[in-house]
């Protein structure tokens, strides 16, 4: 097939990494792929495979994509067109529409909207759902990352249940496992130190950092350990702030960016996602994948799914820094095991690239 994916740029995040590895997947089984972006902007450019064509339309906004996406379309005549994010995904349908033709358009949604899209104050938050409800069921299939996803999207939409189809990230690929063996020179995972607590993301709001270090705070009193968060955001100010207003300097870090998280991973004690909310949240996986004990937040939506209801990792509520910091310690003292390969195996990148081939084929 030729096949288009479709989304703002391919910088480092959790969707555009799923582009990526479906990108490649694709390609190394021969189909003919192109890699459509509003933005040039992206590290993870330089992680395509080289038969993957880059088509950068250069738009930078949504509604100004539109008119050249459907000009892409008329041209090229895709036989599908995989998109990711609530935007480019509406963007994908209305251009199709405009452009006449016979692609198949798969719309990929990686978070729950009903969380993504919750303030009542925001313009766009009121919008953006009702154009979901109703865009939607103009997509010929419609791609939900969890269960917690796809139920979110089924009230949403009002579609038939069959019209949306749960994939999961294809998260856990041979780069990852390569990488997560990489050396790492850091004095805090030298022989003989503390145990590190580890998280990933970006220091935003859905993340809750302010949570996991308030917990840690508490774990810290109790057991010796350290906190290292790897990501850059918004909240780094506030964040750091509260670091030092808790009198966790020494023993709490935000190195920001890191392009192999997974060596820290593979070395440290614990992982904790402290999450509000989720679609599926990758990290987690790839933490499981290194050999980890997860800790996780019972958000919507993911954990509960990869944890199998908390067999493979502790789950806690959404906010709670006692039952954080409780289930942080039982980690430190060895009572959560990693998970096995066999459960992993769902999340193995070339078993997910057959699920979206065969979503993204012509009936």
């Amino acid at each position: 097939m030729r096949i288009g994916l479709f989304t703002v740029s391919l910088e480092v995040g959790g969707a555009e990494r799923v582009l990526v590895t479906l990108a490649n997947q694709f390609a190394k089984r021969g189909h003919l792929v192109h890699m459509v972006l509003m933005k040039p902007e992206g590290l993870l450019r330089k992680e395509l495979h080289p038969a993957v064509e880059i088509v950068d339309l250069l738009t930078y906004r949504t509604l100004r994509t539109i008119v050249p996406l459907a000009r892409w379309l008329r041209v090229v005549r895709p036989d599908a067109l995989l998109s990711t994010l609530s935007q480019p995904n509406l963007c994908a349908i209305v251009a199709r529409r405009l452009a006449g033709v016979a692609t198949r358009i798969v719309v990929r949604e990686a978070n729950t909207p009903s969380s993504e899209f919750g303030s009542a104050y925001l313009l766009k938050d009121r919008i953006v759902p009702a154009l979901i409800a109703q865009l939607y069921r103009h997509a010929d299939a419609v791609v939900a990352v969890s269960e917690g996803v796809r139920r979110d999207l089924l009230r949403l939409t009002r579609l038939p249940s069959e019209r949306i189809v749960r994939i999961y990230n294809p998260v856990i690929t041979e780069a990852l496992q390569q990488a997560c063996n990489a050396p790492l020179e850091h004095s805090w995972f030298e022989r003989g130190a503390p145990p590190v607590v580890l998280a990933v993301g970006r220091l935003t709001p859905q993340k809750d950092f302010p949570t996991l270090i308030r917990a840690f705070a508490q774990v810290y009193h109790q057991h010796m350990a350290r906190l290292l968060i790897l990501g850059e955001g918004e909240q780094r100010s506030e964040l750091e702030q509260l670091v030092k207003q808790l009198g966790l300097s020494e023993a709490v870090h935000l190195p920001g960016f890191e392009p192999n998280p997974f060596r820290y991973m593979r070395r440290a004690a614990v992982f904790v996602l402290s999450s509000r909310y989720e679609g599926l949240p990758n990290a987690l996986i790839q933490a499981m994948a290194c050999g980890c004990p997860v800790v996780a937040t019972d958000c919507p939506s993911g954990p509960r799914e990869i944890l199998d209801g908390g067999k493979y990792g502790a789950l806690v509520p959404v906010g709670d820094v006692d039952a954080l910091a409780e289930a942080i310690l039982a980690a430190l003292q060895g009572k959560i095991p990693p998970a096995p390969p066999t459960w992993l195996h769902q999340f193995d990148e070339s078993y997910i690239a057959e699920q979206y081939l065969r979503v993204l084929a012509p009936p």
